[in-house]
């Protein structure tokens, strides 16, 4: 068993096959899912785990070169708007109906437990070197 990073299995071997460019997208429980994506339910119930939880996870196993977010997220969602200003400079936001079309080209959709409204972003993965 892992000692350290992402242990849940099929989150881990997803994030092994991402490449550069690759687009990842992490919502929360509202979220429409895009068909296509692979994706990894993390939802265990309302709340858990949190969005931020889940993308403190992510970006401590990826290299992000930019990131995407509904622009309403500032008024209905001011926490998250925060954590993702500060996590993610050079945040590009857009309205929530352009993200929804953006995300249908991620390779891979983490759905975390997140019940509050916009907590969504669409990472674009960059390389390490």
């Amino acid at each position: 068993m892992k000692k350290a990073g992402i242990l849940n299995r099929h989150l881990s071997g997803a994030l092994a096959e991402l490449g550069h460019t690759d687009e990842v997208l992490v919502c929360d429980a509202g979220m429409p899912i895009p068909s296509g994506p692979r994706v990894v339910d993390l939802a265990f119930r309302a709340g858990v785990p949190s969005f931020a939880q889940v993308l403190e996870g992510l970006l401590a196993e990826l290299v992000v070169e930019g990131a995407t977010a509904a622009s309403e997220v500032r008024a209905a969602n001011p926490e998250t708007a925060a954590l993702l200003d500060g996590r993610l400079p050079g945040l590009t936001l857009v309205p929530h109906e352009r993200l929804k079309e953006l995300s249908r080209g991620a390779r891979l959709v983490v759905r975390t437990g997140e019940a509050r409204p916009y907590a969504n972003v669409l990472l674009r993965c960059g390389v390490f070197f």
